[in-house]
């Protein structure tokens, strides 16, 4: 029996539903519907007779992201939402603009893997491993250098240049998903306790209550 369980478990692991990312398509394309109230794990598809080239197509990505924020940062995210015809196809872009000292600061993509082309400038940019490592992996990245972000972990792009830095990223969901480090953790609504915080990160309180200000006020 034991060794029967074993082997379940192994073939369960080699499976491909072991493995969690965007479901592979069905057929050629699924445009997505945005006039559905149907709720499902992406986007309802559209008859695919009702599909037209616009359903594929996303113009301005070559105009400059308001930076105008106390990052000096701007993504401009591609996704499903952008262009229907991604939808089920698993991949997104983005663009990256980033001011002199800008900052996209420290976030997850919790369901891509991002690859990153700086095209103009330079940045800064890293990634973190998990933990007990915790790792940093960086390097200044200049016109045409390549940099990827496995899926999942902590990453990071800074500007120290003298000029405007911009980057182009792909991503390996329709939806990669989102989640800065700083406002979730400071500008949670409604807000995760100062003891636990101040626990945390073995500060006082009022040191926890001044840095979720910095948040919470921008919400």
């Amino acid at each position: 029996m034991a060794a029967k369980i074993l082997l379940f478990a192994l073939l369960l692991v080699a499976s491909p539903f072991a493995f969690a990312s965007d479901p592979s398509p069905l057929q050629d394309f699924c445009v997505a519907d945005e006039m559905s109230r149907v709720f499902v794990n992406g986007f309802v598809c559209k008859d695919p007779k009702l599909a037209k080239t616009e359903d594929f197509l996303f113009s301005g990505l070559d105009k400059p992201g308001n930076t105008s924020n106390k990052f000096g940062s701007k993504v401009t995210l591609i996704d499903a939402s952008k262009i229907p015809g991604l939808n089920t196809l698993g991949v997104a872009m983005a663009r990256l603009d980033v001011e002199p000292n800008g900052l996209n600061p420290p976030h997850i993509h919790p369901r891509a893997t991002e690859i990153l082309t700086v095209i103009e400038g330079s940045l800064y940019v890293g990634f973190v491993t998990s933990n007990p490592e915790n790792k940093l992996f960086s390097k200044v990245l200049n016109k045409g250098d390549v940099f990827v972000f496995p899926k999942g972990l902590i990453h990071f792009e800074f500007n120290y240049g003298p000029t405007r830095a911009v980057g182009l990223a792909s991503l390996g969901s329709q939806n990669p998903g989102l989640i800065r480090i700083g406002e979730s953790v400071f500008g949670s609504n409604p807000s995760i306790s100062d003891d636990i915080l101040a626990k945390a990160f073995q500060v006082d309180k009022k040191t926890i209550d001044w840095i979720q200000a910095q948040f919470t006020s921008t919400n």
